[in-house]
């Protein structure tokens, strides 16, 4: 029902603008909004909070309706299922009660500032320092590759309060940008894909921040937090890749159902048959894999390990899958009126970001 609900209203509401979003780079605020009052945000969050009081496979349902429609730069997904869950799991209940109610109704936008220059994939190399200045922090730094990062007003900030510590000395401080003084949008950076979904750079030169809005009980909980919730973000990901691909082989097959060719329709070819059928296989089995990660998540059984898998794996054959498709087109693949030229697109960022799929096979490999 959820995902029906999310399909049509995405259908209805985003859809018919999704152009001159991706012309803009950018949404608009009103569609978060409205996204909020259709109980699309934070579904997964508890009710006291203002949240709908679901699981991550309310979640799920939402972002595959996002992928399964084509507005796949709609940055719901990482404030729903990333964002606000830090909230939830290291917030104090003062921070819930503040935040979690207008990440809900879409009256704040989240982001999570990870990523600088020099520090991808690999966390423990930021350099982004908050330094305690009585019951403030001092902030300085600079991120960039930052999701929904020219609208976000509540940005998880990943910095060090004792660069001495390494790892330990990371904290995630949240910062609430509105009239925030020493805090800087850089670009709207210009990407491949994804143009809807504004990516931006992130400056804070001495920033003052409340020591109430550090997440967790104490400084140097920064990285554990994030190795802990890392898992979901890679399921996440995972979702979107299997959505896309589902998208992908759809709309695919009603086009060589349609397109002729030699007298003959592209679907009457054995190589399309035996193409489709070969790409049809694996998407099942991503889906099947991908639905037994969700109900272990939600028992709380899913690994890190296994995570990583479903992230590399499922953005891999998303690639793999896209790009069949796309040839399967012919030359109207390769132009933009057609869903499956977005597509192949806005799918290459799957396999590098929420850790490289290099890392992702470390991280597998560690567990032999």
């Amino acid at each position: 029902m959820l995902y029906d609900m999310a399909n049509r209203f995405l259908s209805e509401e985003i859809v018919p603008h999704y152009e001159r979003f991706e012309k803009a780079e950018m949404f608009d605020r009103e569609s978060w909004e409205k996204a909020g009052a259709a109980g699309l945000l934070c579904a997964s969050m508890p009710e006291e909070y203002g949240g709908a009081g679901g699981t991550f496979a309310h979640e799920s349902a939402i972002l595959e309706a996002v992928s399964h429609v084509g507005v796949d730069g709609f940055g719901i997904a990482l404030h729903n299922a990333i964002v606000a869950p830090y909230i939830l799991h290291y917030g104090t209940d003062e921070q819930k009660k503040r935040w979690l109610p207008k990440l809900a109704s879409g009256e704040l936008i989240g982001a999570i500032a990870m990523t600088e220059p020099g520090a991808g994939s690999d966390l423990q190399g930021v350099k982004t320092r908050a330094e305690k200045a009585g019951n403030q922090y001092r902030l300085n730094g600079s991120k960039t590759f930052i999701t929904n990062g020219q609208l976000a007003n509540l940005i998880i900030v990943v910095a060090k309060t004792d660069p001495e510590k390494g790892a330990k000395g990371t904290s995630l401080l949240v910062v609430e940008t509105d009239g925030a003084d020493g805090f800087e949008r850089g670009r709207n950076l210009d990407k491949i894909g994804l143009k809807s979904n504004d990516t931006s750079e992130l400056f804070f030169n001495d920033l003052m921040v409340p020591t109430a809005n550090l997440l967790g009980e104490d400084e140097g909980q920064g990285f554990a937090q994030l190795m802990q919730q890392l898992p979901q973000e890679r399921l996440l990901i995972a979702g979107q890749a299997i959505a896309m691909i589902e998208r992908a082989l759809a709309v695919t097959i009603d086009y060589v159902k349609e397109r002729k060719a030699f007298g003959a329709k592209v679907i009457d070819f054995q190589n399309t048959q035996f193409k489709l059928a070969e790409l049809k296989t694996e998407a099942t089995i991503g889906r099947v894999f991908y639905n037994d990660c969700v109900s272990r998540h939600i028992t709380g059984g899913l690994d890190t390990a296994t995570a990583s898998m479903a992230k590399y794996w499922m953005t891999d054959l998303q690639c793999k899958v896209v790009d069949e498709c796309l040839q399967l087109h012919g030359g109207y693949g390769y132009m933009n009126e057609y869903p499956i030229a977005r597509m192949y697109r806005d799918a290459r960022v799957q396999r590098i970001y929420g850790g490289t799929n290099e890392i992702m096979k470390l991280v597998i490999a560690r567990g032999l």
